[in-house]
């Protein structure tokens, strides 16, 4: 993974960075980070697959296992500690990761407002996949019924985000029952496989979000 120069541009900068360790793309963000904070870069959107890792949010209360840490890893999982918003989740190959490094006043939005973007871009990616994604008052994400696909969680620093948004395209779901998503009980994960039969490429998913993250992370005042 490089750092992408500044050439001026209003549209954001996305790069597919392929399957990365959970551990491997915190430091790349975090190294995009400073050098969004000084300008030196545009802002970004990394598109990526995980390998397997349970992940757990800032809110210690909402971090909830079902299994211990060891025979966690003893399925080839790794735990890891982040410093996002929300609680327990799981990511792994067949999801989809979506990680804006933006500054979020150079678009006109608050917090409030880019956490609201970031799930209409992923109703949006669902629509084009003929699933009906929709917000659930309350809980962050993206939800089809009473079902969760996809899981958002960022922070920001000086107006610049990091970390993001996951979707489930295609992944083994089974690596959520080592956990409380998100610290809710009894709630039913899903894929786009599963809600739909249909198998999409991670090369289509990505070139879709791409389109989407340039329409809707553009700034507009420039362009």
């Amino acid at each position: 993974m490089t750092v992408p120069n500044e050439n001026g541009s209003c549209k954001p900068s996305v790069h597919d960075c392929g399957l990365v360790r959970y551990r491997d793309a915190f430091k790349f963000q975090l190294t995009l980070l400073e050098h969004r904070l000084k300008n030196n870069v545009l802002n970004t959107v990394l598109l990526l697959e995980h390998k397997p890792v349970i992940t757990l949010g800032a809110r210690q209360s909402e971090n909830k296992l079902l299994v211990s840490e060891e025979d966690i890893k003893e399925k080839g999982i790794d735990i890891e500690a982040t410093d996002r918003g929300g609680g327990t989740t799981a990511h792994n190959p067949g999801q989809i990761i979506v990680y804006p490094v933006i500054d979020i006043k150079s678009l006109g939005l608050g917090v409030n407002e880019y956490i609201r973007k970031l799930e209409a871009v992923g109703i949006e990616f669902l629509e084009q996949l003929d699933i009906k994604g929709q917000r659930k008052k309350g809980f962050p994400g993206l939800w089809v019924g009473e079902k969760k696909i996809g899981s958002v969680g960022v922070k920001v620093k000086k107006w610049i985000t990091f970390h993001g948004m996951a979707i489930n395209i295609k992944n083994d779901l089974s690596i959520f029952e080592n956990i409380v998503p998100c610290g809710l009980e009894d709630v039913e994960i899903t894929n786009v496989l599963k809600e739909t039969g249909k198998e999409y490429s991670m090369s289509d998913v990505k070139r879709r979000l791409k389109e989407l993250c340039i329409k809707h992370f553009s700034n507009k005042a420039q362009s």
